[in-house]
């Protein structure tokens, strides 16, 4: 992506600069509304039904979903973004019907909170430690979007500086404001970033030739079928890998975000600010609605550029969207665009680094014997932040490709801490060592499975075969592959170990905030609440606190 040249970077720049003044602007306002962590960390659990849903679906859509998913899709089609927009939009209705209920009714403040009542200290500190690791990784692929932007805008500044100066713009206005600035920011920047992919859209459209251009597209750069989902058997399987490796691929690809993103603390922060159960789970079901409908427009704009321009290098195809607004939208609207853009990977960001802040100070910290009041656990969060913030600099130095990363951070839940969730929720017999043994186990069968799948293949050509050499190409579709099967055996061992251990390690029951056992019948906390639940005013006392 190279904006050198480019006569209107004047206007992107004033755009950009309008978008982190309000930012800076509403953190400092929120800074004086936070009195208490539920303010700072789940802004007071009062959030309507749009600000919830706004706001997850603006967290989510984020670098990945906007120029990962264009680029991606221009080389490999539908087949290349299951992860990222169909396996999150996917994640966000699962977790609606099964999940957000329970924790919304639970009132906590973050994920780790459910492991520590339901399974004790070893697994508050496991699943803390890969929420930090997940939300490490994961606001890197945020920076590194972010430092491309500004590397675009200015190239004599180096990619790393346009990493640190958004780092630091994002770092301050959540240590201000927590979860009540990022959620009203997130509420308006959502207009922007979809309202921009819509008319890049729809102008991309008009240059391919309408609807019936778009459909009659033949090819991507490494997939002659491009609106295929499935893997093609007959021909090049999934992303070229045929027989039973094309569908542990398929099927990691769909699993990847669509479950290992459920046991989250960003997603499940914004379910737990919301003002009750109904809102929560309407606004979960309103965000996957809305990420659906935007979030398959940036792959299918990487489709339509492949038409119009084929001939882009590995440089510059993470710049597909960027580019598309470039040649195709009028200056002011690219200028807004862009801005939104830099905007949405803030959004993003604040919300890791808020999620990752909370996890440190609300069960780490007292874990290891740190008891603080409500003041001090606001500033232990404020300085959390800024401590997440610059570690997540240091991995997207590391690291500079968007998609790979943001796929990483939730393969690396998928196959430790989504059985240990999910089945602690739903099967009461799920003690601690099952949940233990699940989450280790996931992660060693990963490991050996990496090393089998790159070097030998799974029930196939191994991906360094199939990659033709490539050893980047190699290493990552063996990480996503090898996650399929690490998956199964999380979750036979959290069955099976369970099972055996019962005796020795009797299950706790789920308890709420307060340490209070509650109903968890199945039944009672899916979510199929009435919407008028969820949308009508509420009086004051019937603020599900």
């Amino acid at each position: 992506m190279d904006l050198e040249g480019y006569r209107y970077v004047w206007l992107v720049v004033i755009g950009i600069a309008i978008f982190f003044s309000i930012r800076i602007a509403v953190g400092i306002w929120a800074s004086r509304r936070v009195k208490n962590a539920a303010d700072y960390i789940v802004a007071g659990r009062r959030l309507p039904i749009y600000m919830a849903g706004a706001s997850i679906m603006a967290t989510w859509f984020a670098a990945e979903t906007m120029m990962g998913a264009s680029a991606t899709a221009y080389q490999y089609g539908f087949q290349g973004v299951l992860f990222d927009p169909f396996g999150a939009t996917v994640c966000l209705f699962v977790t609606g019907f099964f999940f957000t209920r329970l924790m919304r009714r639970a009132r906590y403040l973050t994920l780790v909170d459910f492991f520590e009542r339901r399974f004790g200290k070893a697994m508050t500190i496991l699943s803390s430690v890969i929420q930090l690791i997940t939300y490490f990784v994961w606001t890197g692929a945020q920076l590194v979007a972010a430092g491309t932007i500004v590397h675009a805008l200015f190239p004599n500044i180096p990619l790393e500086v346009g990493m640190i100066v958004v780092a630091i713009v994002v770092t301050c206005y959540t240590m201000l404001g927590g979860m009540l600035a990022d959620t009203l920011l997130d509420f308006m920047q959502m207009f922007f970033t979809a309202g921009g992919v819509t008319l890049i859209f729809l102008f991309v459209l008009k240059a391919v030739g309408g609807w019936s251009g778009l459909t009659s597209i033949q090819e991507t750069l490494y997939n002659p079928q491009p609106f295929t989902i499935t893997p093609d058997a007959g021909g090049t399987g999934y992303l070229g890998y045929l027989g039973g490796m094309g569908w542990m691929y398929w099927m990691a690809a769909w699993m990847a975000i669509g479950l290992g993103s459920v046991p989250t603390q960003d997603l499940f922060q914004r379910s737990m600010a919301a003002r009750n159960e109904a809102t929560a789970v309407w606004g979960s079901y309103m965000a996957g609605a809305l990420y659906g409908f935007f979030g398959i427009m940036s792959p299918l704009i990487g489709i339509m550029m492949f038409k119009l321009n084929p001939g882009l290098v590995d440089a510059q195809m993470e710049g597909v969207l960027v580019n598309a607004a470039l040649n195709y939208l009028p200056p002011v609207l690219t200028a807004i665009f862009l801005a939104a853009l830099s905007s949405a990977l803030m959004s993003t960001s604040d919300s890791a680094l808020l999620a990752g802040a909370a996890v440190v100070t609300e069960n780490l910290l007292p874990m290891l014997g740190y008891k603080m009041n409500e003041k001090q656990k606001v500033r232990s969060t404020r300085i959390w932040v800024g401590i997440i913030g610059f570690l997540a600099i240091l991995i997207a130095m590391t690291a500079a490709t968007i998609y790979e990363l943001g796929v990483l951070a939730w393969s690396l839940l998928l196959v430790g801490l989504f059985a240990p969730f999910a089945l602690g929720m739903y099967w009461k017999k799920s003690n601690q060592y099952g949940a233990v043994a699940a989450y280790l186990g996931g992660f060693l069968v990963w490991a050996i499975g990496i090393y089998v799948a790159y070097q030998f293949g799974m029930l196939g050509d191994p991906t360094i075969v199939v990659c033709e050499g490539d050893a980047n190409c190699a290493f990552w579709d063996a990480v996503y592959v090898s996650s399929f099967p690490a998956f199964v055996c999380s979750m036979l061992l959290m069955v099976f170990v369970s099972l055996a251990t019962q005796k020795k390690d009797p299950p706790k029951p789920i308890t709420n905030i307060d340490g209070e056992e509650f109903d968890t019948n199945p039944f009672h906390n899916i979510g199929w609440m009435p919407l008028r639940d969820a949308i009508r005013k509420l009086r004051p006392e019937e603020f599900d606190d």
